[in-house]
């Protein structure tokens, strides 16, 4: 197992901020203190190439977001105040799935301890998303002719937006999105395959409509490869959430869309998404529970 971090990058937030950036490096020493990802096998991300960033995301928007030009407005639908440091940390998040890629294609799983920065658009960030991660690296999966047909399972409890938007009418990439229908973004877009839930969805019925729609997102996009926005925040005590899914639920979900993918010998890049419980030790656990799963999955200890 491979699993790409960039909490190397350390971004200052204002005092209150409500998102949680601690929890990437808490999670990675988690992970390793649990001895379900080892030491060895975590490798600090390397910035994304800017020619790879600028295949999906305006150009403009990029030079403007590196050099801090972003206006105000622009700044304020990111939600993160700007610095160097965050552009340290984004182009390193993008990197983390670009590298995870390779590492899937071999050996069939890989993961990024970042990433699903589903809400960013071609020419603007939102949500806490700069850049989408999962657009750019299965834009240059096809683009280095390694794929033909891609399927992004997005399970994330805000739709993913971003890149529903991005790959509109593009049949190479199949987006389905599995989410709260009343929680943000309050204007959705139009993903290949849209599963919005009502609030207080619980484990049991959750698990009903994955298992029918994880089947028809497959059977319709006749994928080579996979990407998996892992997002926990459909826990019950996330904060952001609305949902009502129980740690035991959220790792059957994990379970099954791995265990779907590894049936049919696809490989697949997971991402980690939303995650804001109080405390957010919750979503910690459940972000551990993600690789509990991959690892039962694709390389069970004997």
């Amino acid at each position: 197992m491979r699993v790409f971090y960039c909490d190397h990058h350390e971004v200052p937030l204002p005092e209150g901020h409500r998102f949680p950036m601690a929890k990437y490096a808490r999670l990675r020493r988690r992970l390793v203190a649990l001895d379900v990802v080892a030491e060895r096998e975590l490798v600090a991300a390397e910035p994304a190439p800017l020619d790879v960033v600028c295949a999906v995301h305006d150009p403009d928007y990029v030079r403007r977001f590196v050099d801090g030009s972003l206006d105000a407005k622009a700044i304020a639908r990111i939600g993160f105040p700007w610095s160097k440091e965050l552009v340290a940390r984004s182009f390193a998040s993008v990197g983390a799935t670009l590298a995870a890629v390779d590492v899937a294609r071999e050996f069939g799983f890989a993961g990024s301890l970042a990433g699903g920065t589903h809400h960013a658009r071609r020419d603007e960030g939102s949500g806490f998303c700069v850049f989408n991660d999962l657009a750019v690296a299965a834009t240059d999966l096809l683009r280095r002719g390694l794929a033909r047909r891609i399927l992004i399972v997005d399970l994330d409890v805000h739709q993913g937006d971003g890149t529903a938007a991005i790959f509109a009418g593009d049949e190479r990439v199949f987006t389905f999105s599995m989410h709260g229908a009343k929680n943000f973004p309050g204007r959705k877009e139009a993903s290949d395959l849209d599963v919005p839930l009502d609030d207080e969805t619980d484990d049991d019925a959750y698990l009903v409509a994955l298992d029918r729609n994880l089947a028809l997102a497959v059977e319709r996009s006749r994928p080579d490869f996979v990407f998996y926005q892992g997002g926990v925040d459909p826990l019950a005590e996330d904060r952001l959430g609305r949902l009502a899914l129980t740690h035991a639920g959220l790792l059957e979900r994990d379970r099954r869309v791995f265990a779907a993918v590894r049936a049919r010998s696809l490989p697949i890049v997971a991402t980690l998404g939303g995650g804001y419980a109080e405390p957010i030790d919750l979503s910690i656990e459940a972000h551990v529970n993600t690789y509990r799963a991959a690892r039962a999955v694709f390389e069970p200890r004997t």
